[in-house]
This record gives structure tokens, sequence and C-alpha cells, in this order.
């Protein structure tokens, strides 16, 4: 392995995940980032190792095109990180969501295919969501074994994509992973998401909405810590297996509204609740005991710590709350 595509890495988690392994492995592997730089992506998340790296614009729906990406870095490896992700969206504008989740992964998987040929060793590692198991009660926790009950277009959109890359790993024996994880947080987050939105708002004094009563729960996972996980993930991940990666640090969005208004010291009259999301999910938990017993992997950082970090990062870094 010394050719690495990364999809989607001027996004939130692929811009830290080509960071940690330009850092961490510099001069080892060639970091080939492919990103069709919608809204989303950032091409300045890339700066820090932007000298590092060999950028190409493209969209991975596009077979020709991704085939002569292939070609022309000698791909040996791939970790698809591209994907249409904010739920809000994918109850708008429902198709996007299937044809970049959807006919992307399958697109990629099939040049790898054509290109690699069937029983290939070369690893593709297709990172996807917690949101493919559904919704939890009080009680539980998603296992790799979990019934697949998506409830939401985006998260049915990778849901679907996580069962291709399943059926090219059965059907062509392709050295295929699958990665299912938590809600992430950090840097480069897109300022759509809740962290960031909540906090762009907080320092604005602006009313900060919080769906329904703010008791839905979610898993939260720092960026970095699965950015690690994936790093396990391609060089150690079996053929065919699905991987959670979650940090055991579920809150419910009114705790980190919370955290935040507090951090800046905001008061909590800017909390602002609104009519409730369609169809949304109560808690994810996942249960990420599999990579650890396999592969000894355990988040690093406590959520106490990582929302300060975060926090902090925005206020260091304004222009990323920016509209």
């Amino acid at each position: 392995m010394k050719n690495i595509l990364v999809t989607g890495a001027a996004g939130f988690i692929g811009a830290n995940f080509a960071e940690l392994m330009v850092k961490k492995y510099e001069g080892k592997y060639n970091i080939i980032v492919f990103d069709k730089l919608t809204y989303a992506g950032n091409i300045h998340n890339l700066d820090a190792i932007k000298d590092k790296i060999t950028f190409v614009q493209g969209d991975i729906c596009d077979f020709d095109f991704v085939m002569e990406t292939y070609k022309k870095y000698d791909i040996d490896a791939v970790v698809h990180f591209a994907a249409e992700s904010h739920v809000d969206n994918s109850i708008k504008n429902p198709f996007i969501f299937t044809h970049t989740n959807v006919i992307g992964t399958h697109t990629l998987l099939e040049v790898a295919k054509q290109f690699w040929g069937e029983g290939s060793t070369n690893k593709f590692v297709h990172v996807s969501t917690d949101e493919v198991y559904g919704t939890l009660g009080e009680t539980g926790y998603f296992t790799e074994t979990s019934p697949i009950q998506p409830n939401s277009p985006y998260s049915a959109s990778k849901a679907s994509s996580d069962l291709i890359a399943f059926a090219y790993a059965e059907t062509f024996k392709m050295n295929v992973s699958v990665t299912n994880c938590s809600n992430n947080y950090g840097p480069y987050q897109h300022h759509e998401k809740l962290i960031p939105h909540m906090i762009s708002l907080a320092l604005q004094d602006k009313p900060l909405p919080v769906y329904g009563e703010g008791l839905n729960i979610r898993d939260w996972l720092f960026v970095e810590d699965h950015c690690e996980a994936i790093d396990i993930i391609l060089h150690q991940g079996k053929k065919g297996e699905r991987y959670n990666i979650g940090g055991h640090n579920e809150k419910r969005n009114i705790e980190i509204v919370k955290l935040i208004l507090e951090r800046l010291g905001k008061p909590e009259t800017l909390i602002s609740h609104v009519e409730d999301r369609k169809g949304h999910d109560y808690r994810y938990a996942i249960d990420p005991t599999k990579l650890k017993n396999e592969f000894g992997w355990e988040p690093k950082t406590m959520f106490k710590d990582g929302i300060v970090k975060t926090i902090d990062w925005y206020i260091a870094h304004p222009e990323y709350l920016m509209k």
C-alpha cells in the first residue's frame, strides 16, 4: 500500500483523517485527496498539509473520471468519506443523497473492482454512520449485528451504500471493510452541524433553536479518535467486516447546548425550543467492543476535554462559523 485515495477529504472528518495520515506516516504514503468541493467541502481544511498531498477535484459519481484517477495515481487503497450527510437537507432534497451516497459509493467500488481485479487484497474502507441502525430507547447499544433500520433519507442512503460495499466483498471477494461511527465533533466541521451552529449563534447573541425539548441523545466522539480507528481498520480490518466506532459519551442535545453557552459565558435564555424534526431518532449509542477486543482501540479524548478544545478552536477560527 503506497497510494491512498481519500474521498471527501476536504470535508470535516476526511480532512482530519488526511492530516493524521500525513503526520503519522510522512514519506510512507502518497495521499490523494478526491473531493467535489460542494458547499460542505472547504479546500482550506487542507492548508496544513497542502504541500504534502495531491488534490483532485471531481465527482465520485463520474465513472470515467474516477477510473482515470485510479489509473493516473495507481491507487492501492481507498478510504471513502465522501457523502451528503446533513439529515435536515436529506428531508428537503432526498434524491441528492441517494445519488451521491449510493451511486457514488457504487461507482468507487466498481472502478476498484475493474482496476484491481476480483479477489484483490487492496483495501477499501467505506466510512458510514450509526444512523443506519435506526433508533434506540433508553437502554441498549448498537452492535455490528443490530438490524439495519434507517429512518431518514440520509441514513437510508448510507445503509444502502453499506450493503453495496458488503455485496462487493462477498460477490467479488474484495477486501472491503465498513465502519459505522457515532456523532463526531472537532475542528473543520461545517457550520450547519449542531455544535458549530450553536457556537456561531451564541457568539452573535442570537436564539439557539433546539428541536422539541432537546432530549434526544447522541453518542459523541472526538474526530481525532475516529480517525485513529479508521487508520487501524485500513491496516488491519478484515474483509467483509463491519466495525462500530463510538465513545460511550452520550449526551442529550440540550446538554450540549447548555455546555456551549456556559463555556461562552452566554445566558440559557438564548435557547429557543422549536418544532421537532420529522422522523427524529431518539437515541444513538454505539458498542465499540469488537474494535477494542480485536485491535485495542479506545477513544483517548474525554468529552469534557474535547468539547472545550472544540469550542476554543472555533473561537480561534471564526471563519468556520460564517455562512
